[in-house]
């Protein structure tokens, strides 16, 4: 019985394996597998693990051994899950184990801010440290997190991450109501949070209801001063209306670990060089040597316990 990992690459290179053959004897592992490549890679496959390549109904038809796949990642948008279903294939995930390194990144982005850290190190790299008459320099403005309010649309394990160490940090947290839901008395409507806040940090997945959930009308809510951090999925927010909103000054700045293409091989209004506050990173919260360490050896267990007749984290029940 054979197992086939599909895109290996995307974990990095720093990663070990040996836990996957620990759980399966016989593996194919492949760093990158094209869309004409799948077919092929997992015809005679009984277990596949991949993280972002595709596998359609019709790729499925033709893999008539195939019984698990295991997405080596939490979103399962790669897979058509009705389709592995009627196929009798198992499709997991794997949840809980980036949330360290996502909410590490959260503040890493916001601390950057918050302190004008990168323009403070344009400065010293220019020299103007050098040349000042004093001992420090003050060009830029730095503000504490303290006494501050963070806002947080999407309170599942990362939100609720993101929300302790905020209030570690003396922040007031306010959490958003989810999409469509009016139950949750604690928590406010979205258009009601956005002027109460001076971060909003987003932990939503992509869907129908949450695709451009942040666009022009909600930014104009958020106080001139106010910091957006998107760790979730680029998506989720209007990426034009926030380029435009950063150059107007309608918020204050804004980190994004996430955009709408990845690679970003079209333009992207954010990857403009202009706009002021703004701060890029190539999805990489999640992505700290122990996350992803810990991502390879649930994908083991997963493995192991399918051996045994059971099913964790099964997606398509």
């Amino acid at each position: 019985m054979k197992a086939v990992f599909l895109d290996l690459a995307t974990l990095g290179e720093d990663d070990s394996t040996s836990s996957l053959r620990q759980a399966h004897a016989d593996w194919d592992f492949h760093l990158r597998t094209g869309a004409d490549q799948v077919s092929e890679r997992i015809a005679d496959a009984a277990v596949v693990v991949c993280n972002k390549v595709v596998i359609s109904s019709e790729t499925m038809r033709h893999a008539k051994s195939l019984r698990l796949i295991c997405i080596i990642a939490t979103g399962t948008n790669n897979v058509d899950l009705v389709a592995a279903r009627n196929f009798g294939i198992a499709v997991t995930n794997v949840i809980g184990y980036c949330t360290a390194s996502v909410v590490q990144h959260v503040f890493a982005l916001l601390f950057a801010l918050k302190t004008n850290l990168l323009s403070y190190d344009r400065l010293v790299r220019a020299g103007a440290w050098q040349r000042a008459t004093s001992f420090c320099l003050l060009d830029f403005p730095i503000t504490e997190l303290t006494g501050k309010t963070m806002g947080i649309v999407g309170y599942g394990e990362l939100g609720k991450g993101v929300a302790s160490t905020a209030e570690a940090f003396g922040m007031k947290v306010l959490i958003a109501q989810g999409a469509g839901n009016n139950e949750d008395t604690d928590r406010l409507p979205l258009d009601e949070l956005l002027p109460r806040i001076d971060v909003l940090s987003l932990h939503v997945p992509l869907a129908e209801n949450t695709g451009n959930l942040i666009g022009k009308d909600e930014l104009a809510l958020m106080k001139p001063d106010s910091l957006l951090i998107n760790c979730a999925r680029g998506g989720v927010v209007d990426e034009a209306a926030l380029a435009h909103a950063l150059k107007k000054g309608v918020i204050g700045g804004a980190g994004v670990d996430v955009l709408t293409t990845e690679p970003p091989i079209r333009a992207n209004p954010l990857l403009d060089p202009g706009i002021p506050n703004l701060i890029v990173t190539p999805h990489i919260a999640w992505a700290s040597r122990q996350a992803r360490q810990r991502l390879l050896d649930d994908v083991a267990k997963t493995i192991e316990e399918f051996h045994q007749g059971r099913i964790r984290n099964h997606v398509n029940a």
